[in-house]
């Protein structure tokens, strides 16, 4: 039997259902928005929408950008060095790289991991995307910057592999990343000893 309204309970499950949020801080928040005022909600829900209708992938690094845009801002920039590409898992660990100020070459998204036990293998990847970019243009570099996990490197192993035949120099993220963890999550200081101590693969 629900002890609360209905709009209110479907509030609560939608946001229990994010990542980071268990039934008690979706609970909290649905309050919290309930005595918030008014215009905070209606922003909060233009905003869910506007992500889904106003923002697409980039057609060349598969990075998020404007729906309007066919390439991300990084992409389109002339100021970027276009012989290093750097690979990584997700969206936000662009983010976390462009943070530190430290790199300045392009990027390649592959939105994810290899992982075989959840089925997800390399044409669920952006890779082969990855190998016709990088057959297509002249790279000198590619910086191989999958997380510190199993399935991160897993993933730079298969694509060291499918890469080396292209006689391209490839490196991965040097050890200052703790194994397990997240790029997202990283320090900045931690992030720039790890891509200034990269290591080749050879």
């Amino acid at each position: 039997m629900r002890t609360l309204p209905e709009p209110v309970q479907k509030l609560v499950d939608a946001l229990a259902r994010l990542p980071g949020i268990g039934p008690k801080t979706a609970s909290r928040l649905t309050f919290y928005l309930l005595r918030a005022p008014e215009d905070l909600s209606h922003s909060l829900a233009e905003a869910l929408i506007g992500i889904k209708q106003n923002t697409s992938l980039c057609e060349v690094c598969f990075n998020i950008t404007q729906k309007s845009r066919s390439k991300c801002e990084i992409c389109a920039s002339q100021e970027r060095d276009r012989q290093t590409l750097c690979v990584v898992e997700e969206p936000l660990d662009v983010l976390a790289i462009e943070k530190t100020a430290g790199f300045y070459g392009l990027y390649h998204v592959l939105h994810g991991v290899l992982s075989p036990i959840e089925g997800i293998g390399p044409e669920n990847l952006k890779i082969n995307e990855l190998l016709d970019r990088l057959q297509a243009n002249d790279f000198h570099e590619v910086i191989l910057a999958t997380n510190p996990s199993m399935e991160g490197d897993a993933t730079a192993m298969y694509l060291h592999e499918r890469i080396e035949p292209l006689k391209i120099r490839v490196t991965r993220l040097a050890r200052g990343l703790p194994v397990g963890g997240d790029l997202e999550y990283a320090d900045q200081n931690t992030l720039l000893r790890a891509l200034a101590g990269r290591q080749s693969m050879d």
